[in-house]
C-alpha cells in the first residue's frame, strides 16, 4: 500500500536526524575540537591539503546538515556529503576494521548509505524542495 503522507513524514524525520548529526560533527570540528586540532588530525591521517580539507569538512557538514534539515537542494547536498563520507571512509576508517569503537567503517558507512537513500528517494513533500517545486509560475 502506498501512503505518500507516511513516506513524506519518514523522509522528513530521516533528513532531520541525519542533518543534525552532520551539523553536530561540523560544529565539533570547528568549535569544540577546534580547527588547529582538526587540521592536525587530518594531516596525521594523510588527508590531502589538510587545512583546506578541514575547513571544507567542518563548513560542509554544518551547512550541508542545515540544508538537509530544511530540505533545500537536498539531493545535491546529500550527494556532496556522500562524497565527503567516501573520503572519510578511505582516509580515516578503511584500515580499522568494521566496528566504530575501533575507528572502523561501521558509522561512516551507515552515514554514506543514508545519504545515498536521500539521493535516490529525494526530500519528500515536507521540505523546501517540495514547497518550491509546487510553485505555480
Amino acid at each position: 500500500m502506498n501512503r505518500p503522507a507516511v513516506r513524506d513524514a519518514a523522509l522528513l524525520i530521516f533528513r532531520a536526524v541525519l542533518g543534525l548529526i552532520f551539523i553536530a560533527h561540523g560544529v565539533d570540528k570547528m568549535f569544540m575540537t577546534g580547527m588547529d586540532e582538526t587540521v592536525g588530525q587530518f594531516s596525521a591521517l594523510g588527508v590531502p591539503q589538510p587545512q583546506l580539507s578541514g575547513y571544507i569538512a567542518a563548513i560542509g557538514e554544518m551547512a550541508g546538515g542545515a540544508f538537509l534539515v530544511v530540505g533545500l537542494l537536498t539531493t545535491f547536498v546529500a550527494g556532496a556529503l556522500a562524497l565527503r563520507m567516501g573520503c572519510a571512509l578511505y582516509f580515516v576508517h578503511l584500515g580499522h576494521g568494521l566496528f566504530a569503537a575501533d575507528g572502523g567503517i561501521e558509522y561512516p558507512l551507515v552515514l554514506l548509505l543514508s545519504l545515498l537513500m536521500i539521493v535516490i528517494f529525494g526530500s519528500g513533500r515536507a521540505s523546501m524542495d517540495g514547497v518550491l517545486s509546487n510553485v505555480d509560475a
